[in-house]
């Protein structure tokens, strides 16, 4: 899943990329609110991390922006801010939740984990499709009891298709998901790790959907 990080300091920002990086996600990291503001206007995101003590523009502002445009995917406030005042009219703004620095990247992390959760309609971890079973957390993938090992990038598909059940996703969409600004985009890539996707986990879990793309059915 890709999420966008923005954070102007230096040192919290490399923190929180590597620690959201080691968790599975793909990160994309802007220092100041102008280009966060425009990352969100041009591409599609499962989470924001968002420090309100921003250059250019605030974060107040940028998360305003997002709601205002309809944008409704979850945003973790993060601030130096520790006053009821400032994290009510955080939350009034359209905020899922606050953390105040210093703050632990392993609950940070994990307070991510429990938005995208809650986003996708989950009250645990554990997913069970079919004959799967997958653990976000400890990102692990079962088939019928039976450990099954992927790589990073066909563990992102998979959580791509699993948290979009019966809509297809486009070759573009899930490269998205898959790669950051600073990553190049591999020829035939995505093709390559669908085909190797059901040969660990079953030639009929992914349908193709011609000219369209890839999906998993709703169960």
């Amino acid at each position: 899943m890709r999420v966008l990080l923005v954070e102007d300091d230096d040192l919290i920002g490399d923190g929180v990329e590597a620690g959201l990086r080691q968790a599975g996600f793909t990160v994309d990291w802007a220092r100041d609110g102008n280009k966060a503001d425009l990352a969100l206007a041009t591409t599609s995101y499962a989470l924001v991390v968002l420090d309100l003590g921003l250059p250019s523009l605030s974060g107040m502002d940028v998360l305003k922006r997002l709601r205002s445009a309809g944008k409704d995917l979850p945003v973790l406030v993060l601030t130096a801010r520790d006053t009821v005042v400032d994290r009510v009219r955080g939350l009034e703004a359209g905020a899922d939740d606050y953390l105040v620095k210093p703050f632990d990247l392993t609950e940070l992390i994990a307070r991510c984990r429990a938005l995208l959760r809650r986003a996708q309609g989950r009250s645990v971890d554990l997913i069970r499709y079919q004959e799967l079973t997958i653990n976000p957390l400890a990102q692990t993938v079962d088939v019928s009891g039976t450990r099954v090992s992927l790589t990073s990038r066909e563990w992102a598909i998979l959580m791509q298709l699993l948290t979009h059940l019966g809509i297809p996703q486009s070759r573009s969409s899930l490269e998205e998901s898959l790669y950051g600004w600073q990553e190049e985009i591999e020829s035939n890539a995505i093709e390559v790790h669908v085909s190797n996707l059901r040969k660990k986990l079953g030639a009929r879990l992914i349908r193709t959907v011609r000219n369209v793309g890839y999906l998993m059915e709703k169960t």
